[in-house]
């Protein structure tokens, strides 16, 4: 026998109560007497009512729910954001969407829409950068928007990141007094402003500082996987590179493991640098030297800063920058 859906209409009956009275109770108004409470919430037990968040999302218009748009859901990197996001969406009683994007621009609009078509009250967004289609779609669709690992250039959009330019300057300095005269700058598409404005510029500022040429042939753009770490080893190696920073802990590990492949020692004849330090890093052997960014942290206040922005309270800031710190571990010469 198909279960019978338990409405808020039966519980107010069976309660002698009205239903105002039991969407105040269920949704924790502190206006209701405590033994009311009680004898609703018992009803509440015996009947097993779930409150229908769509109904109640159309009552309120809010649906209390959060689009998440995610790039790869399998990266450590976004994973560890999003969980960040979980909890502090749970603790403000919001649902999440997750919604993958597959690092595709035209799937990105469309899973946006899909967003946004389910009544959701606000979104936030990880992608690698903010395409001209997808800025006109979060001005057209009036939905607070906060991006969270991902830059806006422009600072049109909230967003929560760490400097991402400094900690490139900080490392690749540190490579340069470990006595490396060829260091290789791997990222993923530059078109991402994080690879191509923040972090060249702060692997460029250290070259400057220490008097060096800047060298075109050391700049090396790859997916964000594994296999094409592996494979861009031997490039690295022709390239006379003793040192690589690299802006993907999955990348890292193939260069990591390319080197080994081919009997080159690390960090005594090659040093490795990489940004997000997941999980990942400390998995391999040696481990891997990583700047440490916050990544729940960045997750969580990026969530924070959305409740703020969909109840339309006071905000001191849109783009926040939380502290980074680099630890060195069994890939570099310098270890910590």
């Amino acid at each position: 026998m198909e279960k019978q859906t338990i409405t808020i209409y039966d519980v107010a009956r069976e309660a002698n109560v009205s239903m105002a009275t039991v969407s105040r109770v269920v949704n924790g108004n502190p206006n209701v007497k405590p033994t009311t409470r009680k004898k609703v919430l018992d009803v509440i037990d015996r009947l097993d009512y779930r409150p229908n968040a769509v109904a109640r999302g159309l009552a309120s218009k809010k649906t209390t729910t959060v689009g998440v748009i995610i790039p790869d859901v399998t990266n450590l990197y976004f994973a560890s954001l999003a969980r960040g996001i979980d909890d502090i969406a749970s603790m403000y009683k919001y649902n999440i969407i997750l919604a993958n994007s597959d690092q595709n621009d035209v799937k990105e609009i469309q899973v946006l829409n899909t967003l946004l078509a389910k009544q959701v009250d606000g979104i936030i967004y990880m992608g690698h950068k903010i395409t001209d289609d997808m800025r006109a779609e979060f001005s057209r669709s009036k939905t607070p928007v906060v991006l969270a690992g991902t830059v806006d250039p422009d600072e049109q959009v909230g967003s929560v990141n760490v400097d991402y330019k400094n900690a490139a300057e900080e490392v690749v300095t540190d490579l340069i007094k470990s006595g490396n005269e060829r260091i290789a700058f791997v990222s993923g598409p530059q078109a991402d402003p994080i690879n191509g404005i923040y972090r060249l510029a702060g692997y460029k500022d250290a070259l400057e500082k220490a008097s060096m040429e800047y060298d075109e042939s050391l700049i090396f753009e790859s997916e964000y996987s594994f296999t094409s770490g592996e494979e861009l080893f031997t490039k690295l190696a022709e390239s006379g590179a003793t040192a690589a920073f690299v802006g993907d802990d999955e990348l890292a590990v193939g260069i990591l493991n390319g080197a080994v492949d081919r009997g080159v020692k690390v960090p005594e004849e090659f040093e490795i640098v990489t940004t997000n330090n997941s999980k990942l890093t400390e998995m391999t052997r040696p481990k891997l030297s990583t700047i440490t960014q916050p990544l729940y942290d960045i997750g969580a206040v990026a969530m924070r800063l959305l409740t703020k922005l969909m109840n339309k309270e006071e905000t001191d800031e849109k783009t926040i920058i939380l502290p980074y710190h680099v630890a060195h571990r069994g890939t570099t010469r310098s270890e910590d």
